[in-house]
């Protein structure tokens, strides 16, 4: 045999060589696709898995069973109920007024027909989102909001404050625009996610170094109430007006992520 018909050979072996080894991956691909997806096609498979996650709600950290009994008993007018609705209402609004660009007041008082107190931390929180986004000329927005489910994530006592952290299951369409070009997110396939939000009641305002505290005191002698779910004044022994939703006040709320759990 020829030098020159073996080194035409070597080439056609080795393309022969490559096409059987493509061949037997892509075999191991399909077998793999249709094991785990139920089709042959991989790029089909994970598009199905992409939507099936976009329509299934993400687990949210429970431990309201073991919080709840501690909340009422520090403040026995705390009903969880209206705490939960309080928590989705603020969520939702703050979300809306992100996405329309709008002021937070005016989202929130359509999702509600109750006050509730803000922050001056939360609302600035909201405010900085729509400003940083109009400084870099993008369009943030959030569609089609559905809460799932919201259920005490957290609950501490410390340095005269005391925090209730809601955890929230949402659904939503959370994209960015740039121009009219997507920067970020999908327009078009929902995103399930988590949100923490904190509602906070002040008992010491010294202590805690916040402003605007929903301190309770004695309508007697004025001396403060320090101990929670107190019924009678520790100086005067006059009853007092158990601690009620009033005194809390909506302090942050953020979406969560490994960075943050």
């Amino acid at each position: 045999m020829s030098s020159g018909i073996i080194l035409w050979m070597v080439p056609v072996a080795l393309l022969a060589a490559v096409l059987v080894g493509a061949a037997v991956v892509m075999q191991k691909i399909k077998r793999f696709s249709r094991s785990v997806f139920g089709t042959d096609s991989l790029a089909e498979g994970l598009e199905r898995q992409a939507d099936e996650l976009a329509l299934t709600p993400k687990s949210v950290s429970g431990m309201t069973r073991i919080f709840a009994p501690q909340i009422q008993r520090d403040f026995p007018e705390f009903h969880l109920e209206e705490f939960k609705d309080k928590a989705e209402n603020v969520l939702v609004a703050a979300l809306q007024a992100i996405g329309a660009g709008t002021s937070f007041a005016g989202a929130y008082a359509e999702n509600t027909e109750e006050t509730v107190k803000l922050s001056e931390d939360f609302k600035l929180q909201v405010e900085n989102r729509i400003r940083a986004n109009r400084a870099a000329g993008v369009k943030e927005r959030y569609e089609q909001i559905t809460v799932h489910q919201t259920e005490i994530t957290n609950y501490t006592k410390q340095k005269g404050k005391c925090v209730i952290t809601f955890q929230s299951a949402v659904g939503h369409l959370h994209y960015k625009e740039k121009d009219g070009t997507v920067t970020e997110g999908d327009k078009n396939r929902l995103e399930q996610t988590k949100y923490n939000v904190e509602v906070m009641y002040i008992q010491d305002e010294a202590l805690t170094g916040e402003g605007n505290a929903f301190g309770t005191t004695c309508p007697n002698c004025g001396a403060p109430v320090t101990n929670l779910g107190a019924m009678y004044c520790e100086y005067c022994g006059l009853a007092v007006t158990p601690v009620n939703v009033k005194v809390w006040s909506v302090h942050s709320f953020y979406e969560v992520n490994y960075k943050r759990a």
